[in-house]
């Protein structure tokens, strides 16, 4: 099986610290680091997450040549996040979808759209994109009109971003919402996590709901049966400190 993986990608960085006090200064903690881990993080995490699921399928990966980095300050002891810092999103190079690729969209068993609305992807070409693949799902930041919705086999969103969408109700049967420790909701159905764990962090879930859901409907073709399953990763990752994969 080859699927290709395209949106903007990041390094993620996590510094953990102990915060024992305030400072004298402003009524903020002040950390001590201990230990900084990092990992790929967007549709880097898409991609690692596609990898533990299945080390037998061929990933195509296409994103930004900038770096953007988002470095986490965490507190060791309670996993409490004080901050996050961005760095590298305001200058993103625009993809472009040349003969050779629009010819790797069409041989690919499946399309991973990962978009975070940096301007790495415009409207253009995420529709072209949709159009030339067997198989096309995005996970998306920006509002989706109706005409991408309508491109795309399925839109993954969480519960706040389909609240921002003008959603026609015949467009239902395309989009899968998460719901957090909910679990998610398609169509009128909501499915519950089968497996509820307690969450101790929720970075990069979205990307292990979307990996897990794109390669079991691949083998199924069913959508209750991978929207179980992708619920079933997903309340892994949440247990774990950082951006996990299952």
């Amino acid at each position: 099986m080859k699927i290709i993986v395209i949106g903007e990608s990041c390094k993620d960085i996590f510094v953990y610290g102990d915060c024992d006090r305030l400072s004298p200064e402003a009524p903020v903690p002040v950390m001590i680091p201990k230990l900084a881990k990092d990992n790929l993080g967007m549709s880097g995490n898409v991609v690692k997450n596609l990898e533990a699921l299945d080390s037998d399928i061929e990933i195509v990966h296409w994103y930004q040549e900038e770096l953007i980095t988002k470095t986490r300050y965490v507190d060791k002891r309670s996993n409490h996040m004080f901050l996050r810092v961005d760095e590298g999103e305001k200058s993103i190079s625009e993809f472009k979808l040349d003969g050779w690729k629009i010819n790797e969209i069409k041989e690919a068993d499946a399309v991973i759209v990962s978009d975070y609305d940096k301007g790495f992807l415009s409207d253009r070409t995420l529709e072209a994109i949709s159009w030339d693949a067997k198989f096309s799902i995005i996970d998306s930041k920006r509002k989706m009109d109706s005409n991408l919705i309508t491109s795309f086999n399925f839109v993954k969103l969480n519960e706040s971003e389909f609240l921002k969408c003008n959603v026609n109700p015949h467009h239902l049967k395309k989009i899968l919402i998460t719901l957090g420790s909910k679990g998610a909701k398609y169509i009128d159905t909501v499915y519950p996590s089968p497996d509820p764990k307690e969450t101790i962090d929720v970075s990069g879930a979205g990307d292990t709901f979307t990996a897990s859901f794109t390669l079991k409907y691949l083998q199924t073709k069913n959508v209750e049966e991978s929207i179980i399953f992708a619920n079933q990763k997903s309340s892994i990752v949440v247990s774990k400190r950082g951006v996990a994969t299952p």
